[in-house]
């Protein structure tokens, strides 16, 4: 099975450690899109070479984090009406490796 890749603010950090991703827990920053509230009913997924593009197009206002995930399914994923792939529901946070830490929008 592939690692996949979250990126997030780096506010989420905290509660992403402790409660995993959760959409219904999003709140402490925008998403990377810049929603204010959760697009789909699940956590957005990409493949390693995509961590380049969602941290240059990083809307939260602030620096990002890259959280590594391995274990998923890829017969698991949905596209979502925007075309990015997501895993519905919650990945807890034992299956999480954060990776990347302070990003800042537009870098690498």
């Amino acid at each position: 099975m592939p690692r996949y890749f979250h990126v997030s603010s780096g506010l989420n950090r905290e509660s992403i450690g402790e409660h995993g991703l959760d959409s219904s827990l999003m709140g402490a920053a925008r998403g990377i899109a810049g929603s204010t509230r959760p697009e789909v009913d699940g956590i957005f997924l990409g493949h390693e070479h995509d961590v380049d593009y969602f941290t240059r197009l990083n809307n939260t206002g602030t620096e990002v984090d890259v959280w590594a995930v391995d274990g998923i399914d890829e017969d698991d994923l949905i596209d979502s009406p925007n075309g990015y792939l997501y895993l519905p529901g919650v990945i807890p946070a034992d299956r999480l490796i954060l990776i990347a830490t302070d990003i800042p929008a537009g870098e690498r």
